[in-house]
C-alpha cells in the first residue's frame, strides 16, 4: 500500500515504516547466511572460506545495484511528495530500463573479471576453484539483482514496505528450500548454494515486478486522464537518477573496494583467520541492519518531505530517527555480548579450531560496542541522500570508508590483527562527525532535485 510520508507523527511513522524493512533485509541476510551455514556445516571450513572470500566481489556487484538503485528511490520519493504523478511513472519506466541495461553488462563482464578479482585479494589457492565457482554463477544472474535492488527502492519510494517484505519472505524460504536440496541431496557444493540464491532471487525480481505495474495502472495522474501516457524512457529522469544514484554507486563501491582491500589484509592471516573473520562478519551484518534500514526509511522520508517543502519534519524525523537507533544499538550488542559463542557457532562446527572461534568473538565484542557510533552515521547520511545533498554524503561516506582502511593498514604493523576490528569504529566515529556538522548547518534543506 502506498503511503504518505508527510503527514503524521515522525516518529511513528518511521518506526512502523521501517519494521518491515529490517524484517526483509533479515530475511535477505538468510540468503548469504543459510549459504555459508549449510557450507559450513555439510561442505567444510574451506568451502565456508571460499564464499567468505567472494563476498568482497560479490558486495561490489550488490553495491553498484543498490547504489543505482537508491537514486531512483530519492528522485521518485520526491516527486511523489510533490504530486508529480505523471512524471513520477516516467522515471519509474526509465529506472527499470536503465537498471536493466546495465545488469546485462555486469552479467557479461562477470566472467571475465572474477578470476583477476579473487587474485588480487590473495585468495588462497585451496579455495580459488570454489570461489570461482560462485563469483561465475552470482554473476550470471545479475540483471535480477539489479532489477530486485530497483524494485525495492521504487516501493520503498512509495512509503510502501510491506510489499518488498512479502516477496522477501516467500524468496528466503525459497533460497533455504534449494540450499538443502542442491547441497546435501545432489552433492552440488558451494556451485549449488549459488544457484539456489539465483533462482529465488529471480523468482522475487519477476514477481515484484508484475505487482508493480498493476498497482501503478491504478494511480492515474491528471495527463493520464486527458489521454497522455507516461513516457517509458526520459533523458532527464534518468540524469536526475544520475544525480544521486552515480554518487550513491561510488560510496557504495567505495564500501566494496574498501571490503576487498580489508579482505587481502584478513587473507594474509591464514584460512582459519578467514574463516573466524568471516563467520563474525556474517553476524555483524546481520546485527546492522536495524540501523541500516532506518537510514534508508530516512532517505525516503526526508525524500517525500522535502519534495512537499516540509523541511522542519525532516528535523523532527532526525530526532526519532537518532533515538530508535540508540535504543536498536544497545539491544543488539547486549544480545552479542550474551549469546556471542552460540551465534558463532551456526557457522563453525564444535571440533574447528579454536582459534578461528576466539578472533570472531574478538571482532563481535570489539565493534559492537561502537554500533551506536554506526547508527548515527547511517541516519545522518540517509538524511543528506534524501535531501540531494550527494556532495555532503560523499565527503561523510568517504571519511568513514578512507579511516577505516588507512588505520587497519597502521595499526597492523603494531598490534596485529586486532587491528582490522579497531578500524572500523573509528571510521564510524569521522564518518558520524561529518554529517552531524552538515545537518547542523541546515544548509542541505535547499538541495530539492524537484523544483
Amino acid at each position: 500500500m502506498v503511503k504518505n510520508l508527510t503527514e503524521g507523527k515522525p516518529l511513528k511513522l518511521l518506526f512502523l515504516f521501517a519494521m518491515p524493512m529490517i524484517l526483509g533485509n533479515l530475511f535477505q541476510q538468510l540468503y548469504n547466511m543459510v549459504d555459508s551455514m549449510v557450507v559450513g556445516k555439510f561442505v567444510g571450513e574451506d568451502a565456508l572460506a571460499a564464499v567468505g572470500s567472494s563476498f568482497p566481489v560479490v558486495f561490489l556487484a550488490v553495491a553498484i545495484a543498490s547504489g543505482l538503485s537508491m537514486g531512483c528511490t530519492v528522485v521518485i520519493s520526491q516527486l511523489y511528495g510533490a504530486g508529480q504523478i505523471q512524471v513520477m511513472k516516467t522515471t519509474i519506466f526509465t529506472a527499470l530500463i536503465l537498471l536493466g541495461v546495465i545488469g546485462l553488462g555486469i552479467m557479461g563482464t562477470g566472467e571475465m573479471i572474477a578470476s583477476p578479482l579473487l587474485k588480487i585479494l590473495g585468495t588462497d589457492p585451496d579455495i580459488m576453484n570454489d570461489s570461482l565457482s560462485y563469483l561465475r554463477i552470482y554473476f550470471g544472474g545479475a540483471i535480477f539483482l539489479f532489477l530486485y535492488n530497483t524494485l525495492n527502492g521504487i516501493y520503498n519510494a512509495l512509503g510502501d514496505s510491506n510489499t518488498p517484505l512479502r516477496f522477501l519472505m516467500v524468496s528466503a524460504l525459497t533460497n533455504i528450500g534449494l540450499d538443502l536440496l542442491f547441497v546435501i541431496r545432489f552433492d552440488m557444493g558451494v556451485a549449488g548454494v549459488a544457484w539456489a540464491t539465483l533462482i529465488a532471487q529471480g523468482m522475487c525480481a519477476v514477481i515484484s515486478f508484475v505487482v508493480l505495474m498493476k498497482r501503478l495502472k491504478r494511480m492515474e495522474s491528471e495527463e493520464e486522464c486527458q489521454g497522455i501516457k507516461p513516457k517509458l524512457f526520459e533523458r532527464s529522469a534518468a540524469a536526475r537518477i544520475a544525480r544521486v544514484g552515480i554518487p550513491s554507486m561510488l560510496q557504495q563501491s567505495m564500501v566494496s573496494l574498501s571490503m576487498m582491500m580489508m579482505q587481502g589484509l584478513v587473507n594474509s592471516y591464514g584460512k582459519v583467520f578467514v574463516a573466524g573473520y568471516t563467520a563474525a562478519t556474517k553476524i555483524d551484518t546481520l546485527a546492522m541492519l536495524p540501523n541500516m534500514n532506518f537510514s534508508n526509511a530516512m532517505s525516503s522520508y526526508t525524500a517525500q518531505n522535502i519534495g512537499a517543502d516540509k523541511p522542519e519534519r525532516v528535523t523532527a524525523g532526525y530526532r526519532a530517527s537518532m533515538l530508535m537507533v540508540l535504543i536498536f544499538s544497545l539491544i543488539i550488542t547486549g544480545v552479542i555480548f550474551l549469546f556471542g559463542p552460540n551465534l558463532l557457532g551456526l557457522f563453525l562446527n564444535a571440533g574447528a579450531e579454536g582459534s578461528a572461534m576466539g578472533y570472531g568473538m574478538s571482532y563481535m565484542k570489539t565493534v559492537s560496542i561502537f554500533y551506536v557510533l554506526m547508527g548515527f552515521l547511517f541516519v545522518g547520511n540517509g538524511l543528506l541522500r534524501g535531501a540531494g545533498d550527494m556532495k555532503a554524503f560523499m565527503i561523510s561516506s568517504m571519511s568513514n570508508l578512507f579511516v577505516r582502511v588507512f588505520i587497519a593498514y597502521l595499526l597492523a604493523h603494531f598490534i596485529g590483527s586486532s587491528a582490522i576490528w579497531w578500524s572500523i569504529p573509528i571510521g564510524w566515529g569521522v564518518g558520524a562527525s561529518v554529517s552531524f556538522l552538515r545537518i547542523k548547518s541546515e544548509k542541505w534543506k535547499d538541495k530539492s532535485l524537484v523544483r
